[in-house]
């Protein structure tokens, strides 16, 4: 069974806090959502403004294949705005609950009734086609429900839309409410908030119940706790009605190659690129754990999970990430081994010999125990720098301590081994690291001439013990070296980069 989407991204999903869309942006949305097969796109809701009517007629003279939408009341004004952005279709917004009627509108379900009619018929007459949207539909009287939905029905309505605006559904409730809708002779279509977590739950129960259509947004966002999840609910079509009923014997690979019983238009191949489409031109971050689009999606640690995902990715792994565009990672921890370390290396197409590989393993086990995990990223910085010690040292770092507050000025003090001489020095400099290099330079002044070129620092993962990169350009006469370190520690990592550099340059000599 085919179901439609509808996209209400650039007007729901805009009402998230914090979210605002210009015209350029929401056209780039829009175009994207109908590249990947999204059937009807709720462009905005045309009586806002002059500046969202810009935005809507911007989207309109594109020639989109998706039926383009704006919200209206059940007012005439609205329609004629909408009739203004040349758009295919209105989503006729009418409150129906007591609730909304008593303290939002002051008035009577008759009067909400008759005002329904008379924007359905008006539009209609118009050439538009019209989805009427009962806000509060799940607080509302059932009976009086389907009474207005018979009335708009007569009038010429296309679809009708049971709204969960508060999400006040549960699954099986979803289920029967939705199902009570399908005797009127008309497409229903479902449209489920996310206040307590079950709006793609509560999608997919509407979907069983006989919705043919469902209304979402892209990453789930929208007021308050946000709309349905696109990805999610398209995905959940795609993958969890493969089977078909119970088996006792249950086997997932058989389960995989079955049709579902429900498909969608869209290019599932590509939701994972929108969703960072969306997330980039809103603003509105996508949270690591997220489903199907999350950075951690389809990301394993090291360990019993990796292995398995290795040598077959269903075992930890519903869906394959290529097959949302997606990508999978593994998190290298200290439970890690070398052989697994050894692998993810290859993976990475870093080649190390046995010795480099158990002292990027030392490394990995000390950032480990000390609560780190290491992404790709973490990894190939740590490789990197480990595949640069191509040389013996001359000289070496055996101490370093630092004295700093807020009424002293920062102070290093430093024991080197040069040549298996021993000496120590201290200084002092504008910050801990200054005072550190100052302090090197104070211990080898006799040995080498070197000069600080260029000082760069980058913190390759978030958080206040976030995995420092530091890389450094050194000159001694006319010889210039890059040097990088890789450390939780900016200052550990400044020196030892700096002696990385310093070590180089008097290999060339």
């Amino acid at each position: 069974m085919k179901i439609e989407v509808l996209d209400t991204t650039l007007r729901d999903g805009e009402q998230t806090p914090g979210i605002s869309l210009n015209a350029a942006k929401k056209l780039r949305i829009a175009v994207k959502l109908d590249e990947i097969g999204v059937n009807a796109i709720e462009a905005g809701s045309a009586v806002t403004s002059e500046g969202e009517r810009d935005a809507i007629r911007l989207i309109t003279s594109q020639g989109l294949n998706a039926e383009i939408v704006s919200f209206a009341r059940t007012l005439i004004k609205d329609v004629d705005y909408c009739l203004e952005c040349d758009v295919d279709a209105v989503n006729v917004v009418v409150p129906t609950s007591d609730l909304h009627l008593k303290y939002k509108l002051r008035k009577s379900r008759d009067e909400m009734i008759k005002d329904a009619v008379k924007v359905v018929e008006y539009a209609k007459d118009h050439g538009l086609s019209v989805e009427v949207a009962a806000e509060d539909s799940t607080r509302t009287d059932l009976k009086y429900l389907r009474r207005m939905y018979k009335e708009v029905i007569a009038s010429g309505a296309d679809r009708i839309c049971p709204c969960d605006t508060v999400g006040m559904l549960t699954p099986l409730k979803s289920f029967k409410f939705y199902q009570s809708f399908t005797d009127l002779g008309v497409p229903v279509s479902a449209h489920c908030h996310n206040d307590f977590g079950l709006a793609v739950a509560n999608t997919l129960s509407a979907i069983d119940g006989g919705a043919k259509r469902f209304h979402g947004t892209i990453n789930g966002i929208g007021e308050r706790a946000g709309n349905a999840a696109i990805e999610e609910v398209v995905l959940g079509l795609n993958t969890l009605y493969k089977d078909n009923g119970y088996e006792e014997n249950y086997n997932w690979e058989s389960t995989q190659k079955k049709t579902s019983q429900y498909t969608t238009d869209i290019k599932i191949n590509q939701i994972y690129n929108t969703s960072k489409l969306v997330s980039r031109l809103s603003n509105a971050p996508i949270a690591l754990n997220k489903p199907i689009v999350g950075e951690n999606a389809f990301a394993h640690e090291s360990g019993i999970h990796a292995d398995g995902v290795i040598k077959n990715s269903s075992t930890y792994e519903p869906i394959t990430p290529e097959l949302v565009g997606h990508r999978r990672k593994f998190i290298i921890g200290k439970h890690v081994g070398t052989k697994g370390l050894d692998n993810r290396l290859k993976e990475l197409g870093i080649k190390v010999s046995d010795d480099d590989l158990m002292e990027i393993f030392a490394k990995v086990k000390d950032l480990g125990d000390k609560g780190k995990t290491i992404t790709d990223t973490d990894l190939e910085a740590i490789a990197e720098h480990v595949l640069n010690i191509d040389h013996e040292n001359k000289i070496q770092l055996e101490e370093l301590t630092i004295v700093s507050g807020t009424k002293i000025r920062p102070t290093a003090s430093i024991s080197l081994n040069m040549d298996g001489k021993e000496v120590i020095e201290a200084d002092v400099g504008i910050g801990p690291v200054d005072a550190a290099v100052n302090a090197v330079n104070k211990g080898i002044k006799n040995f080498a001439d070197i000069k600080l070129e260029e000082y760069h620092v980058d913190a390759i993962t978030g958080g206040t013990d976030a995995l420092i990169e530091v890389i450094i350009k050194l000159s001694s006469g006319d010889k210039i070296i890059s040097a990088r370190a890789t450390e939780p520690d900016i200052i550990n990592a400044s020196v030892e980069a700096y002696l990385d550099g310093v070590n180089r340059l008097l290999d060339l000599e």
